[in-house]
Order: C-alpha cells, then sequence, then structure tokens
C-alpha cells in the first residue's frame, strides 16, 4: 500500500459516519491533528489558521466521515484543518432533541474547571456557513445557535502550547438533558442512552419502540416523531440549562 492509500479514512478507520450508523454517534475522532481533504486525512503543516473561523467540535462534528458527508452534499471541496486541543471551562453534555438523522447528540455544557481533549475546525467562510446551516443556526427555530467562548471564561491550548483567544461553539437552543440531580448528565455510548431513556419513559416507548435499534429507525424515517420525541424531553422535565445561553449572540 503506497503512502497516498495509507491517508484514506478508510484505511485508518475514520469513514464511518453516525448519519448512517446512528448507534455509532459521535463516530471515530482522530487520533491526531490532519488536514480533513476529500477521502483522505493528510498530515498539517501548522496548527493556527488565521484566515479561517475557529470552531470547538463537541460531537460528530469532530468526526471526518460525517464532516465529509456533509461538505459533499453542499458540493464544497476546501480541506478542512482538524486541530487537538485541550480545552478547560466546558464539558460535553447531551442535547435535549431527537436529531433526524435518528440518534441523541452531544452538546456543549458550562463547566468551570473541567478539562476536555476536543478538535478546533478552522472553517472558511463556505465551511462555516454549511456547518451552521446543519445546525439549525439560519432557522428562527433551529436545534443549535452559535456562541463565541473568549478568555478567561475557557482556556483552549493547542497541541504545540499555542493558546487561543477563544473560538466558536454551537449551543442547543433546548438546553441539555439532566441526571437526576438536576445538573446536566454526561453522555455515554448512544446505544446504552437510548436504553436509559426508553427504559425511563413510557411515553418515548410510545413514540419510538423498547430498542435502540428501533428508535433510530422510526427516528430517521419521521421528523415529526423526532419532534414530539423532543417535547417530551421537557414535558417530563428532564432538560436544563447548559449554561452557555448568555453567549449566544443573537439571545
Amino acid at each position: 500500500m503506497d503512502g497516498e492509500a495509507d491517508h484514506r479514512l478508510e484505511v485508518l478507520g475514520l469513514a464511518v459516519a453516525p448519519r448512517d450508523q446512528p448507534l455509532l454517534y459521535p463516530g471515530a475522532w482522530p487520533t491526531r491533528s490532519g488536514l480533513l481533504d476529500g477521502d483522505r486525512f493528510l498530515p498539517l503543516d501548522r496548527l493556527v489558521h488565521e484566515d479561517r473561523v475557529p470552531v470547538l467540535a463537541v460531537g460528530s462534528n469532530a468526526c471526518p466521515g460525517q464532516l465529509r458527508h456533509k461538505m459533499d452534499e453542499s458540493g464544497i471541496t476546501s480541506p478542512v484543518p482538524m486541530v487537538r486541543a485541550r480545552v478547560t471551562g466546558i464539558d460535553v453534555g447531551v442535547s435535549a432533541h431527537v436529531s433526524r438523522l435518528g440518534y441523541v447528540s452531544a452538546s456543549p455544557v458550562d463547566s468551570p474547571g473541567t478539562l476536555r481533549e476536543l478538535f478546533v475546525t478552522w472553517l472558511d467562510a463556505a465551511q462555516l456557513a454549511m456547518i451552521d446551516a446543519s445546525e439549525g443556526v439560519p432557522l428562527r427555530y433551529g436545534n443549535f445557535r452559535r456562541a463565541r467562548l473568549q478568555e478567561p471564561r475557557v482556556r483552549i491550548e493547542l497541541e504545540d502550547g499555542t493558546r487561543l483567544p477563544g473560538a466558536y461553539i454551537y449551543v442547543n437552543r433546548r438546553g441539555v438533558l439532566r441526571n437526576g440531580s438536576g445538573t446536566p448528565r454526561r453522555p455515554v455510548a448512544q446505544r446504552a442512552l437510548l436504553s436509559e431513556l426508553l427504559v425511563g419513559s413510557a411515553r418515548l416507548r410510545e413514540l419510538f419502540g423498547v430498542t435502540p435499534e428501533e428508535f433510530c429507525t422510526r427516528a430517521r424515517a419521521d421528523a415529526g416523531l423526532c419532534e414530539q420525541g423532543t417535547r417530551v424531553f421537557a414535558e417530563e422535565k428532564l432538560v436544563t440549562e447548559s449554561g452557555l445561553e448568555r453567549y449566544v449572540a443573537d439571545g
């Protein structure tokens, strides 16, 4: 196998996208920084890209296979630098909505002092507009809003020690799911998450069946059903705020 083939997503185990296999959400993340260029994940020559916008990924936007699908659908061919970073001040929670792709996605939560390893995606204007659209930002009742987090609220340190003054992140408009104590619940594997949600709610079982496989199949087939499931989260008081709402520019 030549060096070119070694960089293909399929070879690296990064090609599978949650949009195709929702129980694998959030999909495979790279183990290193790299440049997503079509179906390849190439080495990067630099970590900071001042001509692009830094956006933190906490879910499937850090999965090259998922990003590749989004760009293919929009006709975007420009590469995306993806840089590993140590981020202090936020944690990963669970979105309080059912995705039309058949899973319950991740969403950031306010968590001072918490350190997580995430990816910074450096997006050009067309890529940023595409990701905004995929997250529902332009829609009045879309699921996510884009927020700007800056030091000292958040600390973002790249692999070489470079610190970014800030970055954008997508905050769920619906809030996040909470645990028994009322604080944001932390994500687990998608299959385990869906199993827990179905066991805990008769109404969700009526809508989506009794197994994670049924949940995914029914959700992907019916956008109205996803909206009903999202309302169940709120009506059964399973939702709390992420704590990041105040950073959303449009309120």
